[in-house]
């Protein structure tokens, strides 16, 4: 989960998840729609697929990238846990309320 935190920090990380996410596409497609240099785009693709977030397959001297939805697995079980410990609080909390205001209305 931290590795993939980390990359996905980086918002140009983000961006090559989006692009890869439907279709798998090569390094230089990807490369070709940000405004840093391939070598860059080469480093974050690396940190992405160390992350186990994108796989990398060879094709002749090209290389393709395709996201790896399930390399946020644990992330997402994360955060689910928390979003569903805050509805449960907030379930609580109404329920709550409503039994005070029936007590009220019945007295």
């Amino acid at each position: 989960m931290e590795a993939a935190l980390r990359a996905i920090a980086e918002p140009r990380r983000r961006e090559i998840i989006r692009l890869v996410a439907a279709d798998e596409r090569s390094a230089g497609d990807i490369a070709a729609r940000f405004d840093v240099t391939r070598s860059a785009i080469s480093q974050h693709l690396k940190v992405l697929r160390e992350a186990d977030l994108v796989t990398e397959r060879r094709d002749g001297t090209r290389r393709l990238y395709r996201a790896r939805p399930e390399g946020l697995e644990g992330l997402r079980a994360f955060l689910e846990e928390f979003w569903t410990d805050r509805l449960d609080d907030l379930k609580s909390e109404a329920e709550a309320e409503q039994r005070r205001r029936d007590g009220r209305t019945h007295r």
